[in-house]
């Protein structure tokens, strides 16, 4: 299957490759009262994409998923900046020339250095911001402990930082496993996250659920953390990413995977994730505002085992949304519809990422953004 993209005229992707912001686009953004971890709604400099090669688990799908990456790579490029991260720069930067047009390339920054695989969302740098610049926190990244080879991956930040291709002061975190799919932030000093996944085996034991908060808290300057105790999705690696089950939004909303289904597996769970949510209250003391995305129908694997497929995981660009759909024409245009809820001036885009569900990720856990003024 070839790839068609709607191309824009000349004068409109010359104008879209500028970072422009349009009123109502970017909402309550923070007061700069000090260091913060943005919402990634923020305005950004660029997203990071860690490019698919045959050395990845992606060897025996690689036609297919580089066919995805190239989309998401024209998504993003025509937008914003995009940093490929790849050990085969020179193929990849060939393939990218035949397929994208003439005037995003230039928005495409290159990093080439040894990868394990493709996960940007969780070994990328996580940035905070102040009056003086970027903090780039580096987090140790384990292969969600332990399960996974990640001695590559886990440098490539200080490859990144050395090759000065990012803007910011480094801050290490080495001693702490931490994934960016494994938080959210509303830019105003709340964390989500899951005590599933941060409280799992070989990530951060011994230390407690009240250690690790504090710890949240000291490294994001965050006023609080909230944690989600229940929602899982089978086949999921993670150990229950937040970026798979609920994200914060902005306007005070939570987007969030909905299962209706009582004879779903997920149902139970899912439910008591719901009934948290509405549990929860803002920093001024309100509930959030809730938008249910629906549960994605059952797909399985070769071997009959269900994937993790999930409307939550979608990517925040600076005017765009880009939504995870697949192959689901009812689910993906009412998972459309209610992520524009969230997200009434943005454009939702949807990418068909049947093949990221394949080895248990989807479109977000496959993109880092980075805040203006860092790429």
């Amino acid at each position: 299957m070839g790839l068609q993209f709607n191309v824009r005229s000349q004068e409109k992707d010359n104008l879209t490759l500028e970072l422009k912001f349009e009123e109502g686009n970017v909402v309550k953004l923070p007061k700069a009262e000090g260091p913060f971890l943005p919402a990634e709604w923020y305005p950004q400099s660029g997203v990071q994409l860690t490019w698919p090669h045959k050395d990845t688990d992606w060897c025996d799908l690689l036609p297919q998923v580089t066919e995805c990456y190239v989309r998401m790579a024209y998504e993003i490029a025509s937008r914003e900046k995009l940093l490929i991260v790849t050990p085969k720069k020179e193929a990849v930067e060939k393939l990218l020339s035949e397929k994208l047009p003439a005037n995003v390339l230039p928005n495409i920054l290159w990093m080439e250095c040894p990868t394990n695989d493709t996960w940007a969302r969780d070994h990328g740098f996580i940035t905070c911001m102040s009056e003086q610049g970027a903090e780039l926190l580096d987090f140790r990244f384990n292969g969600w402990g332990m399960k996974f080879a990640a001695n590559y991956d886990n440098q490539i930040n200080r490859r990144l930082f050395a090759a000065k291709m990012v803007r910011g002061d480094y801050r290490n975190h080495l001693g702490f496993v931490l994934e960016g799919g494994a938080i959210e932030s509303d830019g105003e000093g709340t964390i989500l996250t899951t005590s599933p996944c941060l409280l799992a085996p070989n990530r951060n034991e011994p230390k407690s659920r009240e250690e690790i908060e504090e710890y949240l808290k000291q490294a994001f300057h965050a006023k609080r953390v909230l944690w989600l105790d229940h929602g899982y999705l089978a086949g999921d690696d993670t150990d229950s990413h937040v970026d798979t089950l609920a994200r914060l939004c902005p306007n005070d909303t939570i987007a969030y995977v909905q299962c209706t289904d009582k004879n779903d597996e997920h149902y139970e769970e899912l439910f008591r994730m719901e009934e948290q949510l509405k549990e929860f209250r803002t920093l001024e003391g309100e509930p959030y505002k809730l938008v249910p995305l629906p549960m994605a129908d059952a797909a399985f694997d070769e071997d009959g085992q269900r994937l993790p497929a999930t409307y939550a995981n979608f990517l925040i660009l600076n005017d765009a949304v880009l939504m995870p759909t697949y192959n689901q024409p009812a689910k993906d245009e009412l998972a459309l519809k209610q992520l524009q809820k969230a997200f009434p001036k943005h454009s939702i885009v949807g990418i068909d990422c049947r093949v990221l569900i394949e080895q248990h990720g989807s479109l977000h856990c496959c993109t880092m953004q980075y805040p203006a003024g860092v790429l």
